[in-house]
């Protein structure tokens, strides 16, 4: 879309045209200074919701659509309210043909219908057609679920879906007795004996077990969704090709039921390809996740050629009845992936989308590939299954907590597979901060707000209901975005961008239905500039927010720990974060002396960090919790023991501090210049530590004993 708007200057229709979008044309910058949104950047993200907004008589035409919308439909594409709250529904009809509407309750179990409100609303000229709008009230009555609404004319019937939501989350009976630690930890990097170089599913049960003998509730994993199928594979987590699916490189091979039938030699064959990856002198470098994926493909190809019984054929398809259509759309984006490489801006016509591959014969001529990768996602469903049953047979806790990354990657599963409810031409960021003043660009594009209401949330939903199949709770990454995300458009720097907001409402209601139906916890990751309203609402809805230790503050100084919100995850420290003996070492500062991130000398920065640093340890000491010239590990365990001081419901311990490790998994601001997410678990001495260990390790004891007999007093 071209954007002639010629000035910063925005006209009353752009500006109108905005606002009805969600656009936002002014902000609060985090100097609080009230900043203009430049009319290049506002017509950059309209045309990026799909609007022409090439000219002054496009945006009044732009405009005037998007205010008929609504009267363009019988009902909404969706309506979202909450259990116990009667909600009313604007219903458009021919101005003066009656209409009747009831709903349809989930599972066929009854209907009723709804009473018309007496509110008058003048009709509108539609289309040349005047349209009348009727209110009808949707009672306060209704159960949890996902019904269906449906308006009858003398014209026909519409219908739209329902969404009866929580009014509040309630916590899990697991979490209603009392507080719960439990472990923070980056599955690939938890290595043991029998893992392919890559921790996996079979590492991640066996680290549920030790937690739980220890005292904890739960471990709380990284994002586990699916990378590229083909080299190089992403190494964030939090870039995935698809939040949906699993990554198959977690999956422990040997663990799939179909191993057991192989021949002697093709047993041979998966151990031996077992063998070149597995790091047999516990080497500490980087994870080679490329490697990995290369033996353990090639192994499960095997499994897979050998086919199954009639048992687990069925079982097989009863899986993928329940993940349809999204498991096929994403096996067909592996197949073509691996056919015609990435990125997908070089595949052939036939290719390009879901529909294009279906009407030109591709799918037919990838049939194979495409169930080799519907196969894997069921073999991770299987072993996620069993990693959740081992995690909550102790009863201690919700088991295992899965992570929600913010987006995808731009050249994804998700955006050749979800069409338009991505947009294009813009990515997610953040504004400019005190810690980037620059701003960031995650090159994630954002839900598009409109299509998503007109999809009724669907692939929302089912991205939330697959993950939360096995599992005990869910954290959402930068939750805010369920609220607003900062839009940039493409080539501009992030500066350059601007909110867009989404109907929190119906995310969150969403977001709060499925794990209820999953009986599952919820937290948000609220740090940094989130307005306090938000954090209320959260509360308000039973989600949890986010305290680390380090950022706690009540205007410059730092929050006792009795001032800590009880609905939150408190932990000493986060994945963008060195673990806490290399924060108290300042090799965070180092690293970024070294990367030439510093934006002042090397000694000041040391200075503020150590004052920082100072501010926290001294409450610490005050507490009679840490000894003057305490060593590293005593000073980590008074760290934890402060903070069972809180009243938080959780309290996370990352597996790094832990075992003593000291180097980051993530540095903030870097790409290629930091290996980031890529290092293995080590200790104080920079060895390997394998999950073997840590049960029989002092220092993990140790530490597990010092929060559990906090949270005892």
């Amino acid at each position: 879309m071209a954007t002639d708007v010629p000035s910063a200057d925005l006209s009353a229709d752009l500006t109108d045209l905005a606002k009805a979008c969600g656009v936002s044309t002014t902000f609060t910058d985090w100097q609080g200074e009230q900043t203009s949104v430049p009319a290049a950047t506002v017509t950059a993200v309209l045309g990026a919701m799909g609007l022409d907004v090439s000219g002054r008589e496009a945006i009044a035409q732009a405009l005037h659509e998007v205010k008929l919308r609504p009267w363009r439909r019988v009902l909404p594409p969706v309506v979202v309210t909450r259990e116990g709250r009667a909600h009313h529904v604007p219903v458009h009809v021919p101005h003066g043909d009656p209409v009747d509407v009831h709903v349809e309750l989930e599972g066929g179990d009854g209907w009723a219908p709804l009473r018309q409100v007496d509110r008058w609303i003048d009709p509108v000229d539609v289309d040349g057609r005047l349209t009348g709008r009727a209110t009808f009230e949707v009672p306060d009555d209704l159960p949890l679920g996902w019904h269906v609404l449906k308006a009858r004319t003398p014209t026909g019937e519409a219908h739209c879906p329902l969404v009866v939501t929580p009014d509040v989350l309630e916590l899990p009976p697991t979490l209603q007795s009392g507080r719960s630690w439990g472990y923070q930890a980056q599955l690939y990097s938890v290595r043991s004996q029998r893992s392919w170089g890559v921790g996996d599913l079979a590492d991640l049960a066996e680290l549920t077990a030790i937690a739980a003998d220890q005292g904890a509730g739960w471990v709380l994993v990284n994002p586990l969704a699916a990378a590229q199928p083909v080299p190089p594979m992403e190494a964030s987590p939090y870039l995935p090709t698809t939040r949906r699916f699993v990554n198959p490189v977690y999956l422990r091979v040997e663990d799939v039921r179909e191993v057991a039938y192989l021949s002697p030699a093709d047993r041979a064959l998966v151990e031996e390809l077992a063998e070149r990856v597995r790091p047999a002198d516990l080497d500490p470098g980087e994870i080679d996740r490329d490697a990995t994926w290369a033996a353990k493909k090639q192994a499960l190809e095997v499994v897979h050629a050998h086919g199954r019984s009639p048992a687990r054929e069925a079982a097989f398809q009863r899986y993928a009845a329940s993940e349809e259509p999204g498991l096929t759309g994403f096996a067909t984006w592996c197949a073509l992936a691996e056919r015609f490489g990435l990125p997908a801006a070089d595949w052939p016509a036939e290719a390009a989308s879901p529909q294009a591959v279906q009407d030109s014969g591709l799918a037919a001529e990838l049939a194979e590939r495409i169930e080799f990768h519907r196969w894997l996602q069921w073999q991770c469903d299987e072993q996620l299954r069993w990693a959740q049953d081992a995690a909550t047979s102790p009863g201690t806790g919700p088991g295992i907590v899965h992570d929600l990354a913010v987006g995808v990657h731009p050249d994804g599963a998700d955006v050749w597979s979800l069409g338009d409810a991505l947009a294009r031409g813009v990515t997610v960021g953040a504004p400019p901060d005190a810690f980037n003043q620059q701003g960031q660009d995650w090159s994630q594009p954002p839900w598009r707000p409109d299509r998503l209401a007109e999809l009724a949330y669907a692939p929302f939903r089912d991205m939330v209901r697959t993950i939360l199949r096995h599992a005990g709770g869910l954290r959402v990454d930068h939750v805010i975005g369920l609220f607003r995300l900062w839009w940039i458009p493409q080539g501009a720097a992030p500066s350059a961008g601007t909110y867009v907001t989404l109907d929190h409402e119906a995310l969150i209601g969403i977001l709060a239905l499925e794990a209820h139906r999953a009986g599952a916890v919820l937290v948000g990751e609220d740090l940094g500039t989130v307005e306090p309203w938000v954090r209320d609402y959260l509360a308000d809805r039973g989600i949890l927010g986010s305290a680390v230790l380090w950022f706690e503050y009540d205007g410059e100084h730092p929050k006792a720990p009795e001032a800590f919100r009880e609905l939150a995850l408190a932990s000493v420290t986060v994945h963008d974060l060195p673990p806490t003996a290399g924060y108290l070492a300042q090799e965070h500062v180092a690293l970024r002396d070294r990367l030439g991130l510093l934006t002042r000398p090397v000694q000041e920065e040391r200075a503020r960090d150590a004052a920082e640093q100072e501010r926290i340890l001294g409450l610490v000491r005050d507490r009679g919790l840490l000894a003057e010239g305490a060593d590293e590990q005593s000073t980590v365990e008074a760290l934890h023991r402060y903070l069972t001081l809180s009243p938080s419901l959780l309290v996370g311990v990352s597996l790094v501090d832990a075992v003593g490790d000291r180097r980051t998994q993530n540095q903030p601001g870097t790409s290629d210049e930091y290996p980031n997410w890529r290092m293995p678990l080590t200790g104080p001495d920079g060895k390997v530590v394998l999950l073997d260990d840590l049960a029989g390790d002092p220092r993990v004891q140790s530490l597990a004993r010092a929060v559990t007999e906090g949270l005892r007093l």
